[in-house]
């Protein structure tokens, strides 16, 4: 939980120092000075939905392998043996 809680974050610290603006074009244009004034850089963008989709994946493969793992050993402990009370 702890790591998809800092993937988030991570995630909006990237989004947010993208340099985002409403209403500029997203890439380069004929006609538009090239620089960070007039257009809004599109790779920041392409990261954050890239490590989303990526982290969406490992939380998959996570739960899998543990829901495999209580299936073959029987317990959800992780070094296979119960605490005696």
């Amino acid at each position: 939980m702890g790591l998809c809680l800092l993937s988030y974050a991570v995630n909006l610290f990237i989004f947010s120092m993208g340099s985002l603006f409403i209403g500029k074009e997203p890439i380069i244009r004929p006609g538009t000075p090239p620089d960070l004034l007039h257009y809004t850089d599109p790779l920041p963008q392409a990261l954050v939905l890239t490590a989303i989709v990526i982290g969406f994946a490992m939380t998959a493969l996570f739960l899998v392998v543990m829901l495999a793992s209580r299936g073959l050993t029987g317990t959800d402990h992780v070094d296979g043996q119960e605490q005696q009370p």
